[in-house]
């Protein structure tokens, strides 16, 4: 959720609308079994993710690495293929947002992300799984779907429609680039962004290949969950509860190839050492898998 305020982010948490009684029928929790990747059929039971550490892997920048302000990561890009960056300004519909564009030589992938209330395209998390994704050969593009003037209003927060139209027209707008025009494009949802990504994945034609949730609130794409077809993964912190429930209670609504993955220890910012990097890891190895087979 990325609450610049703790206290408001719970008081929002327990106030989440509710769903239909009682989890899926077959959503196991197998925390206390072997972790496996993601990457199951539809309906596949949830997993635990082992958190990593730096010494286990060299693909995930060591935990503390991550700026602690709003300066951007670096952008690392691959040893053959470095990343480049540069701040651009999306079009859509008749708004221009701001945004930061990654583009990796070469890549067949670009993933876009959708942050959630309260925080920016400059939130240190995003940046960091997005510095992860550069380094695996993947670009992206983190941009606020709302103007400052726009923000000031709590309504527009949590308008999921106008986020998903939002992330719609900057979709277009990516795909008419020439370095871009060809990519296979994901979403990277967090919190609200990650019903916003759904609900755009969503719409017909929108042709997008994958969507990662961190800690998302699918829930709020209630209505068109069913009509996700992305391959769709969905990442809690098993501390968090309320919104692991959550996810829980969308996955039995999604139709399309799922998976709800548990990262043991976590609570809703991933704060804990090790988390981050280990939910970075696994949007890596799932973009990796729809965008770049």
């Amino acid at each position: 959720m990325d609450f610049g305020d703790r206290k408001d982010a719970g008081r929002r948490l327990a106030a989440c609308p509710g769903h239909r009684r009682g989890a899926a029928a077959g959503v196991l929790d197998l925390r206390r079994r072997a972790s496996r990747p993601p990457g199951h059929p539809a309906g596949s039971p949830e997993c635990a993710a082992r958190p990593s550490s730096p010494a286990r892997s060299a693909a995930t920048p060591p935990a503390g690495t991550a700026p602690a302000a709003t300066t951007a990561a670096p952008v690392v890009g691959t040893a053959d293929r470095p990343a480049r960056s540069e701040e651009v300004q999306p079009v859509a519909g008749a708004v221009r947002l701001a945004g930061s564009l990654a583009i990796v030589e070469g890549s067949r992938g670009m993933v876009v992300f959708a942050h959630g209330s309260g925080s920016s395209r400059h939130s240190p998390r995003n940046r960091q799984v997005a510095s992860v994704l550069n380094g695996a050969g993947l670009g992206t593009l983190l941009v606020d779907l709302l103007t400052p003037e726009e923000e000031a209003d709590r309504a527009n927060v949590f308008d999921i429609d106008l986020l998903a139209g939002r992330l719609a027209g900057v979709t277009r707008w990516l795909r008419a680039q020439p370095a871009t025009a060809r990519a296979a494009i994901g979403y990277f949802g967090a919190s609200t962004g990650a019903a916003a990504a759904l609900w755009a994945a969503a719409e017909p034609g929108a042709g997008i290949a994958a969507v990662v949730s961190r800690g998302g609130r699918p829930d709020l794409a209630h209505p068109r969950l069913a009509a996700v077809t992305a391959p769709t993964l969905l990442i809690a912190g098993g501390r968090d509860k309320v919104v692991l429930d959550l996810n829980r209670r969308a996955q039995a609504e999604l139709r399309c190839r799922n998976h709800l993955a548990v990262v043991p220890g976590a609570s809703h910012l991933f704060e804990e050492p090790g988390t981050l990097d280990s939910a970075a890891g696994l949007a890596r190895d799932w973009f990796i898998r729809h965008l770049m087979p």
